[in-house]
C-alpha cells in the first residue's frame, strides 16, 4: 500500500468533525476492512477469505465522497472503473455516496459485478427512515447504469447493488445488529420460479453497533473496535492485528492514529460545547424566573452580570 495516499494528505478542512468524519470514512474504505464487512453481510463472499476479498474481488481504489447521489449530479460523473484517486471533497455541497465501490464475485465459477455503497451514519433516527434512504441509494445505483453498464432494452445487464450503512450510534433496541433488506420472490398463486439473477439486484444492510463487550459476531467486534472513540490507537492496532489478523500498514496505522486523536478533539470540543450550553440555559432560566416575579428588567441585569460574570451588552441580549 503506498504511503503517499495517507488520510492526512486527503483532509484539507480545519474543521475537526469535518475531519474526523473524513477520517472514519477513509479508514473504512481500506480493502481489508471492506473485505471483513463484505464477508459477513454479503451472501456473495460467505465462503470466501478476507484476504482473498480484499487482493481479489474488490476492483481498483474505493471511491470516497466522489460520486453524487442525486440524478442531475451523478450523470455527470462517469460510471466508477476503479481508478478514481481524487482528494475527498468536504467543502462541496452535493450529497455524495460516503464509499463506492466494484468488486466482482464468484458465482457458479462464473464471476459478476457488483456495486456497493457503504455509509457511515451516526444518527439512526435523522428525521426519517434510514432504511428508506438506503433503498433509495440502491434504486439510484441502479438507475445510474442506464448509458455506462446497459443502454437501451438491455436489461440483463444491470448490475447488482448492495447499500451498507454502519450505525454508530443506534437505539438500545438495534444495538450489535446486522440486518439484511432485499427483493425476494413469493408466489400469491400457482408455483413458479424464476432465476434469483434476475430479480435479486438490490439490498440494503444496516449494521447497528453497540457496547464492544456485547458484540455478537467477529464483523461487530471490529467495527466496534475501530470507530469507538474511548479506544487508544495503540490498542487499536494491536487488537486489529491479534484478534483480527489485520497487518498495520504504515498508511492504516496512521489512518487509526490520526482518527483517535480527532475523536478527542471531537469530544473536548463537545464537552466544553456542553459546558457552554448549560450555562446558557442557567442564564435563561434566572432571566424568566425574575421576570416571572415582575423583577424591574434593571435589577435583573445586575444579578445576571454579577452571578455570570457577563458584560452588560450580553445581559441586555440575554434580557
Amino acid at each position: 500500500m503506498n504511503t503517499d495516499t495517507t488520510i492526512a494528505k486527503n483532509i484539507r478542512v480545519a474543521d475537526q468533525k469535518a475531519s474526523y468524519d473524513a477520517a472514519c470514512k477513509r479508514l473504512l474504505s481500506e480493502k481489508i476492512i471492506l473485505a471483513w464487512i463484505m464477508k459477513n453481510c454479503l451472501e456473495e463472499y460467505r465462503d470466501c477469505d478476507v484476504e482473498e476479498i480484499a487482493e481479489k474481488y474488490i476492483e481498483g481504489t474505493p471511491q470516497v465522497g466522489e460520486v453524487a447521489v442525486a440524478p442531475d449530479e451523478s450523470n455527470r460523473v462517469s460510471m466508477i472503473q476503479g481508478a478514481g484517486n481524487e482528494d475527498t471533497s468536504l467543502t462541496e455541497g452535493t450529497v455524495t455516496y460516503d464509499i463506492r465501490f466494484l468488486a466482482t464475485a464468484p458465482v457458479s465459477g462464473e464471476l459478476i459485478r457488483l456495486i456497493i455503497n457503504i455509509e457511515a451514519q451516526n444518527d439512526f433516527y435523522p428525521g426519517y427512515p434510514l432504511i428508506k434512504r438506503g433503498i433509495y441509494y440502491c434504486s439510484r445505483m441502479i438507475s445510474a447504469q442506464y448509458g455506462t453498464e446497459f443502454t437501451n432494452s438491455h436489461y440483463e445487464n444491470i448490475k447488482k447493488v448492495y447499500s451498507i450503512w454502519i450505525c454508530m450510534n443506534p437505539p438500545k433496541s438495534r444495538e450489535n445488529s446486522i440486518t439484511r433488506y432485499y427483493i425476494a420472490e413469493e408466489n400469491l398463486v400457482g408455483s413458479v420460479k424464476e432465476q434469483k439473477a434476475d430479480y435479486d439486484l438490490m439490498a440494503a444492510v444496516m449494521i447497528c453497533l453497540g457496547k464492544e463487550g456485547d458484540s455478537g459476531t467477529d464483523l461487530l467486534k471490529l467495527l466496534n473496535v475501530l470507530l469507538s472513540t474511548e479506544t487508544g490507537s495503540q490498542d487499536k492496532c494491536q487488537i486489529l492485528e491479534e484478534d483480527f489478523h489485520i497487518r498495520m500498514t504504515q498508511t492504516l496505522e496512521s489512518e487509526v492514529s490520526l482518527m483517535c486523536n480527532l475523536s478527542k478533539g471531537v469530544e473536548e470540543k463537545g464537552i466544553q460545547k456542553g459546558r457552554q450550553e448549560g450555562r446558557q440555559e442557567g442564564i435563561i432560566a434566572m432571566v424568566s424566573a425574575l421576570k416571572d416575579l415582575q423583577i424591574a428588567d434593571s435589577i435583573i441585569l445586575n444579578k445576571i452580570q454579577e452571578k455570570f460574570h457577563l458584560a452588560e451588552e450580553t445581559a441586555k441580549m440575554y434580557l
